[in-house]
C-alpha cells in the first residue's frame, strides 16, 4: 500500500570532490535534514498514517550517519530510519525512543516493520505469512502517536558498515557495541536537538542486553538519563538460557514454556491454563531444581515422582523423560513433542511447526518460525526503503547477518554474560528510570520464567522494584506476530510511556 502523502524529498551528500553542500538560504525555514552533516546521506519524506482513531502526520528520515572518533577519523556509517510526528512546536516535550533488535547481527527491521513503525508487514489473520509477494500495510498499532522513533542498525547489520580502513571485528563485542551505539545516540540527540526530550530505549532479544547495558553507559559516559527501557523477549543473564553440564538452572526455567506450548498443541488437556502455569513455575524453581541438584543421590521413588510431574507438565512420554535424565533441553523438546506427527517446533515461536525430515535421529535441522518470516521482512524492507522512503543503496541489507562475529561476550570476565549489574546501577543512579518487560509464553529462545527469575534476582529496593512492570503474552519471541498480542503490546507500551513521562510519576 502506498503512503497517503509523499512530499519533499531531500538528499544530503558530499559533492564529487567532497565539498559540503552550501548552507540553506536564510529565507528558507530550517528542516530536519539541515541538521545532517555533509558526510551523511539522508532521504527525507513526509507521510501520514491512522493510528487508532487519529491521523498522524510525520516526517521520515532514512540514511547513514558517519561516526568519527575524537580526532575526526571516520569509524563507521550507521544506518537509521527515524519517524517524527508533525507538527511539533516543542520537540523537547515529545518522547523519543531508540529501537534496535538483537542477534547479535540482527537489523532493526523486525521491530520496525513488525510492531513499532507506521508500516508493518502484511500477515494473515492468524499472524502467519501468506504466499509472496507480502507487502506492507498501515500499522494502526504503531507507537508513533506516543513517541518519535529512531530505528538503529548496529555495525554489520542492515546498511551499517565500518568506515574505509576500519575492521568490522572491532565492533563485534559487548563493549565496542555499547560504545558505537551509544555514540550514535549521543550524536543524534545533539544533531537533532533532542537532549531535553523524554528518552526511551526499546530492544528485542540481544537488544535487551544492549539496552540494559546502555542505560548505565549513556548515563556514565554522556550524562544521558533515560525515562524508560522497553525489553521484549529478554535476556540479561545468559546463564539462564544455556542448559549444560553443571548448569541445571535453565532446565527449570524452560519448564513452564514447555507447558504453555504443550497446551497450545493439545498435548495437555486443561481448561485452566493460567492456574497450571502458576503451579509449574512453583514446581520448577523448588522441587524440580532440588531434585536436579541431588543428582545420583536422588532416590528411585523421588526420581519416579519427578518423571511423573514432568510428563504431566510437558506432554512428553515418561520413558523419554527418564532417558533424558530428567533434563529436557529446548531443542530436545522441539524435536520430541510432535515427533509422532513428524513435526518439529519453532524456536522463536513454538506454535509454528515444520516437517521433520529425520524424525528418528538428531535434533531439529531448522527453525520453521524463522525461515517462514525472513523473506517477508527482507522483501518488504528492500521495496519500502527505495519506493516509499526514497533511499538508494546497492548494499545488501543484512536482516540477520551471519558475518557478525565471533562476538566477544567476555566483557565481565565470567563464564556467562550478565548485564543485570548495569541495569541495577542505572536504576540506583537514576531512580526515575522505569522498565517494561514483555515476554511470550511460547518463546523457546528467551523463556518467560527466565525473565521473571532475572528480575527477582536484581536486588532492588521496594521503591525501585515498583519501577519494573512485567507483562506476558500468548505468543512467541516476536510477540507482535500474534494479532491480539500486537494490540496488547501497544496498549502496554502507551501506558508505560505515559507513566514514565509524568512529572513526579
Amino acid at each position: 500500500m502506498r503512503w497517503l502523502a509523499i512530499a519533499v524529498i531531500v538528499f544530503v551528500t558530499t559533492g564529487a570532490r567532497g565539498e559540503a553542500e552550501p548552507s540553506p538560504p536564510a529565507s528558507r525555514p530550517t528542516t530536519r535534514a539541515d541538521h545532517a552533516s555533509s558526510d551523511d546521506k539522508i532521504s527525507t519524506t513526509h507521510h501520514s498514517v491512522k493510528i487508532g482513531a487519529a491521523k498522524v502526520n510525520y516526517t521520515a528520515m532514512a540514511g547513514t550517519m558517519l561516526m568519527k572518533d575524537e580526532e575526526g577519523k571516520p569509524r563507521a556509517n550507521f544506518f537509521f530510519v527515524s519517524y517524527t510526528k508533525e507538527p511539533t512546536t516543542r520537540p523537547e516535550d515529545r518522547p523519543i525512543t531508540f529501537v534496535f533488535n538483537g542477534g547479535p547481527g540482527a537489523a532493526a527491521v523486525w521491530l520496525h516493520l513488525g510492531a513499532v513503525g507506521p508500516k508493518r508487514v502484511a500477515l494473515e489473520h492468524d499472524g502467519i505469512p501468506g504466499p509472496p509477494p507480502h507487502g506492507l500495510i498501515d500499522n494502526d498499532q504503531s507507537w508513533l502517536d506516543v513517541s518519535d522513533l529512531v530505528f538503529i542498525d548496529p555495525v554489520g547489520t542492515g546498511y551499517s558498515r565500518p568506515a574505509e580502513g576500519q575492521k568490522a571485528s572491532d565492533f563485534y563485542g559487548v563493549q565496542p557495541d555499547l560504545e558505537s551505539v551509544g555514540q550514535f545516540i549521543r550524536l543524534y540527540l545533539t544533531r537533532y536537538e533532542r537532549w531535553e526530550s523524554p528518552k526511551f530505549l526499546a530492544g528485542e532479544s540481544y537488544g535487551t542486553t544492549r539496552a540494559a547495558a546502555l542505560s548505565a553507559h549513556l548515563l556514565n559516559s554522556y550524562g544521558i538519563d533515560l525515562n524508560g527501557i522497553i525489553l521484549m523477549s529478554t535476556v540479561l543473564n545468559f546463564q539462564t538460557l544455556n542448559p549444560t553440564d553443571g548448569n541445571d538452572l535453565p532446565y527449570a526455567l524452560y519448564l513452564p514454556s514447555y507447558t504453555a506450548i504443550a497446551v497450545y498443541h493439545h498435548k495437555l488437556e486443561t481448561a485452566q491454563e493460567d492456574l497450571l502455569l502458576g503451579e509449574v513455575q512453583q514446581y520448577a524453581t523448588h522441587e524440580y531444581l532440588d531434585a536436579l541438584a541431588k543428582g545420583a543421590a536422588l532416590s528411585k521413588d523421588a526420581r519416579d515422582d519427578v518423571v511423573a510431574h514432568l510428563a504431566r507438565y510437558t506432554g512428553l512420554p515418561p520413558d523419554v523423560i527418564d532417558k533424558a535424565n530428567l533434563r529436557i533441553a529446548p531443542d530436545f523438546f522441539r524435536k520430541q513433542l510432535l515427533n509422532d506427527q513428524r513435526l518439529i517446533l519453532g524456536r522463536y515461536d513454538a506454535r509454528i511447526t515444520g516437517l521433520d525430515a529425520s524424525p528418528a535421529s538428531g535434533g531439529p535441522e531448522y527453525d520453521p518460525s524463522y525461515t517462514l518470516y525472513l523473506p517477508v521482512y527482507a522483501g518488504a524492507f528492500n521495496d519500502y526503503i527505495r519506493r516509499q522512503l526514497k533511499y538508494e543503496s546497492d548494499l545488501d541489507y543484512k536482516v540477520l547477518s551471519e558475518s557478525v562475529g565471533p562476538w566477544d561476550f567476555g566483557r565481565n570476565g565470567f563464564g556467562y554474560l550478565n548485564v543485570t549489574g548495569d541495569l541495577r546501577s542505572a536504576m540506583l543512579d537514576n531512580p526515575n528510570l522505569k522498565v517494561l518487560v514483555c515476554s511470550g509464553y511460547e518463546d523457546l529462545a528467551t523463556p518467560f520464567l527466565a525473565s521473571k527469575y532475572t528480575f527477582d534476582q536484581l536486588d532492588l529496593t521496594d521503591r525501585l522494584q515498583a519501577n519494573v512492570t512485567q507483562t506476558f503474552y500468548h505468543s512467541g519471541h516476536m510477540i507482535y506476530h500474534d494479532p491480539a498480542s500486537l494490540v496488547q503490546l501497544k496498549e502496554n507500551v502507551a501506558a508505560f510511556i505515559a507513566a514514565a513521562t509524568k512529572r513526579g510519576g
